[in-house]
């Protein structure tokens, strides 16, 4: 997608640290994006900038001032990022932190009634839904994903809601087999049985890929995770609905307004999400003519998605002279070949050789991935598939063909080792 337009390609690369060279290890390819995005320089900068700030908000002078119009700022463009007309957002701990506390608040404020989660779902939700329905003895059901597909589907969650739902957790995308899952739809489907349920989405896996658009998902809850998105670790985001910011929720005592945030406030996350916002809308400039910061992160995330489809069907399918994981004897590919659902990431295993091993194996030609144990973050997609790891390779926008060769290549060889072996 990236190569139709000249030196576009280098021109985003330059945006981010650390893109070809790991500070530790030296050069290398970064295809383990799903576990933590590289690093926009310019979110590098601004945390620098505002770490070495003194000031707090909520005092009377310049600084404090400057601050709350930063932390206003930011949460203005989270809106536009997100599409979100309503609701509220703020900062917390980190992504799993704010999952907790978003499924904590809709399940101890509702009605006796059910919890349902899926078995697709990262262990912050699902632990977060199991907890709080014991504790409020609500039971927690859990919706079984498809194993073939790598996902699950609003037919799945349909056949386990119930009148009585009163809080539905949902994962946007898998951060084991890549796959994403229709939120809107299953938000759709769920709201036909349930109206009044609460919907909490894990957005964390997905919001790399760009197409947010909470606002055509009909839910109550959407959370991020920055450092996953371009921005730092240290924090996450947080989206609430009118509707869950008016359940009652843990703040100071007498607090002014309904707040959700603890503590003195980071501006400098705050200002870093900005940076990400301004990226968006960059990098959508270039495929629209429109000045319309809405209309140019639709942009981005068209473009983002066409080029990272083209990565991965590289990966599957073969570039150039370099076969594809599909042709590969011995290579195993989760989720199956040609699944639309694919959002830039694809988990496989090689035939007499353990997934640890492959990594490493990996790493030293300079190709830097990651292992996916069947434990407690990945067992619950492993195990039904009898697989006691996997190896998963996760590619952003900013990766390009030519990386996607030079891996090709180096897996080839690793599995034609563990043929001759054999």
């Amino acid at each position: 997608m990236f190569d139709t337009k000249p030196g576009l390609m280098e021109e985003i690369r330059n945006r981010f640290a650390h893109v070809d060279e790991c500070p530790f290890a030296g050069p290398r390819i970064f295809f383990e994006n799903a576990g933590g995005a590289l690093t926009l320089k310019s979110a590098v900068d601004t945390s620098a900038k505002f770490a070495a700030i003194p000031d707090n908000q909520g005092r009377d002078n310049e600084a404090a001032h400057a601050l709350v119009a930063i932390i206003d700022k930011a949460k203005a463009d989270m809106r536009v990022l997100f599409n979100a007309s309503q609701g509220q957002f703020f900062v917390g701990e980190s992504g799993t932190e704010l999952l907790f506390r978003l499924i904590r608040t809709a399940v101890v404020a509702t009605p006796e009634g059910q919890v349902l989660s899926s078995s697709l779902e990262h262990p912050a939700t699902r632990s977060a839904a199991a907890h709080w329905s014991e504790v409020t003895g609500k039971p927690h059901v859990v919706v079984a994903h498809d194993d073939t597909t790598g996902s699950v589907g609003r037919d799945a969650y349909l056949a386990k809601v119930t009148p009585e739902t009163r809080v539905v957790t949902i994962l946007h995308t898998s951060p084991v087999t890549g796959m994403a899952v229709d939120v809107g739809a299953i938000a759709k489907a769920v709201r036909e049985i349930a109206p009044e349920c609460y919907i909490i989405v894990d957005g964390i896996q997905h919001a790399a890929h760009g197409r947010l658009d909470i606002d055509s998902y009909g839910i109550d809850g959407y959370v991020v995770s920055p450092y996953k998105v371009f921005s730092r670790h240290g924090y996450g985001v947080a989206w609430v609905s009118d509707r869950l910011n008016a359940l009652p929720h843990e703040h100071l005592i007498d607090a002014p307004g309904n707040p959700w945030e603890f503590g003195t406030r980071d501006t400098g996350a705050y200002a870093t999400f900005s940076d990400v916002v301004a990226y968006f809308e960059w990098l959508g400039s270039q495929f629209t003519d429109s000045s319309d910061r809405r209309t140019q992160i639709e942009a981005a995330g068209k473009a983002i998605h066409a080029h990272e489809q083209q990565l991965t069907d590289a990966m599957i399918h073969g570039t150039g002279n370099q076969m594809g994981l599909a042709e590969m004897p011995g290579i195993t590919i989760l989720g199956g070949v040609d699944n639309p659902l694919r959002e830039g990431l694809v988990s496989i295993t090689v035939d007499g050789m353990d997934a640890p091993d492959v990594v490493t194996a990996l790493r030293g030609r300079g190709i830097r991935t990651h292992t996916r144990k069947a434990d407690h973050y990945s067992g619950n997609i492993l195990d039904p598939l009898g697989l006691p790891a996997c190896i998963r390779v996760s590619m952003c926008h900013y990766n390009t063909e030519a990386e996607v060769a030079q891996f090709l290549q180096a897996i080839r060889e690793i599995a034609e080792k563990v043929e001759v072996a054999a």
